[in-house]
C-alpha cells in the first residue's frame, strides 16, 4: 500500500492507496491547536504509528515542500518552518515504516494524476473539485455555511500525492 502525505504544519493530509488506486483511508492530522512544534511532532508520531500497525504501507510519498520565495505567499520564515517541520515527519516515517519516502512535487504529481491547472487559477481549489468530480470515494464533510471542513483540501492533496506515487511504483516495475 501506497502512503501520500501533504503535509503543514496545522494540517496533514493523508491518503493510503491499495495498488489499483483504491482508498484504504483518506483522513486528515489536525495540528492548529498545538503551538509547540514538538507537540506537533508526536501527534504526528502517534498517528502514523497507528497506520503501520493497521496496515502494510510499501511506499511512502510526500509533497515537497516549498523551494524558493514568492512574494505575495509564503515568507521567508513559514518556508524554513515548513521545510524543518517535513524534514521531521520524513523522518518519522523512515523510522516507523522502516523505508525512505521519496518526494514528489505538487505539479509532477498533478501531471501524473492527468490533472492540469488552467492558467489563473487556484490550484487547491481546482485540484479539490477534480477530485470530489473524477473521485466518487472520496467523501467531504460541510460546515453549516456550506463550506468543505478544514482539512479536505489537503486530503484532496494528499490522494494527488499517493496516486502519483503508485504511478511511480508502476513505472519502477517496468
Amino acid at each position: 500500500m501506497i502512503l501520500g502525505l501533504d503535509i503543514s504544519t496545522s494540517i496533514i493530509g493523508y491518503t493510503i492507496l491499495d495498488k489499483d488506486n483504491k482508498i484504504i483511508e483518506c483522513d486528515c492530522i489536525r495540528l492548529e491547536k498545538f503551538k509547540d512544534f514538538f507537540v506537533k511532532a508526536k501527534n504526528v508520531k502517534n498517528k502514523l504509528v497507528s497506520i503501520a500497525k493497521q496496515h502494510d504501507i510499501s511506499s511512502v510519498y510526500i509533497e515537497e515542500s516549498l523551494q524558493a520565495f514568492k512574494p505575495g505567499f509564503s515568507s521567508a520564515s513559514t518556508i524554513q518552518s515548513l521545510s524543518k517541520f517535513n524534514g521531521v515527519v520524513s523522518w518519522l516515517c523512515s523510522e516507523i515504516f522502516d523505508l525512505t519516502p521519496e518526494y514528489i512535487s505538487a505539479g509532477t504529481a498533478r501531471k501524473f494524476c492527468g490533472i492540469k491547472v488552467p492558467k489563473g487559477e487556484k490550484a487547491k481549489i481546482f485540484v479539490f473539485n477534480f477530485i470530489l468530480d473524477t473521485i466518487p470515494e472520496f467523501n467531504v464533510e460541510y460546515t453549516a455555511k456550506g463550506n468543505p471542513v478544514p482539512g479536505s483540501f489537503d486530503r484532496a492533496d494528499s490522494y494527488v500525492i499517493a496516486k502519483a506515487g503508485n504511478v511511480l511504483c508502476q513505472m519502477n516495475k517496468k
